[in-house]
């Protein structure tokens, strides 16, 4: 019996679209990975380490500390480390000059020299109320010049994306009143009452700021006469270096460990 010739298939001459479509389908991602380590944001970078070392239990810092092989070429994963670690460093001190300059030159202003100061430390900018710019003695009720000048304050501080720490301090004359037991609970309530009007009046974001009291035991000098003591009672707000916050404990609610600082306040 003779095979019926069967007509042969037409040839797929469109075929090669299928080859053409991944080729630039490839090209794009290149392009898109190339344009993205041109223009690496090394707080993003840095947000995303942490993010990652804590979630693989690293305690923060190990992605940073053995950052491996990089796949950048010529340049080591520890090199590209340091080169962000030092961007960071160079971007956030030229911040807090510029928090610390706005500062003081509200205090000029406004002829607060003798009773409200700022300095840059290691732990970051510290603004430092006397104690009788903010409340009456032995109280924790801001007054309302004093709600004022907080006020004005917190609107330089709320462009500041940074934590911000209130800390209370007393002298070392003992307190024992219905309210105040001891200067512990005196220093706490001052720092709280800084962050309340911080929060309900200037709308400061509440997850930047921590309130802690130290009562008479970090004094700035010795309390030896009424003018050291005068000096030891204050309210600090301090602006934290970045370094410090990954001590401060982190809400579950954010992925990347930390709030997004920049829409912070708005």
């Amino acid at each position: 019996m003779r095979r019926r010739h069967q007509p042969g298939k037409k040839g797929n001459h469109e075929r090669w679209l299928l080859t053409y479509s991944d080729l630039i389908t490839l090209l794009m991602i290149f392009f898109v990975v190339m344009y993205a380590l041109s223009s690496l944001n090394a707080k993003k970078f840095q947000a995303v380490a942490l993010s990652l070392s804590r979630a693989m239990g690293g305690g923060g810092q190990s992605v940073m500390n053995e950052p491996g092989a990089s796949f950048v070429p010529g340049v080591t994963g520890s090199s590209l480390v340091k080169e962000v670690e030092m961007t960071l460093e160079t971007e956030e001190n030229s911040n807090l000059e510029r928090i610390r300059k706005e500062l003081q030159a509200y205090i000029d202003e406004n002829g607060l020299n003798g009773k409200v100061t700022v300095s840059i430390e290691e732990r970051g900018v510290v603004l430092s109320f006397q104690d009788v710019a903010l409340f009456p003695l032995g109280s924790a009720q801001l007054t309302p010049d004093a709600k004022s000048l907080v006020g004005s304050i917190g609107q330089i501080l709320k462009k500041a994306p940074h934590y911000l720490r209130v800390e209370g301090h007393t002298d070392n004359l003992p307190i024992n009143t219905s309210q105040y037991p001891s200067n512990w609970e005196l220093s706490v309530a001052r720092a709280t009452s800084v962050v309340q009007e911080l929060v309900n009046v200037q709308k400061l974001s509440p997850e930047l700021l921590s309130a802690a009291g130290y009562g008479e035991f970090r004094p700035k000098v010795p309390n030896e006469t009424a003018e050291s003591r005068q000096q030891n009672r204050r309210v600090d707000i301090v602006v934290l270096k970045s370094k410090y916050e990954t001590a401060e404990p982190m809400a579950q609610s954010y992925p990347l460990g930390r709030p997004n600082l920049e829409a912070a306040g708005n």
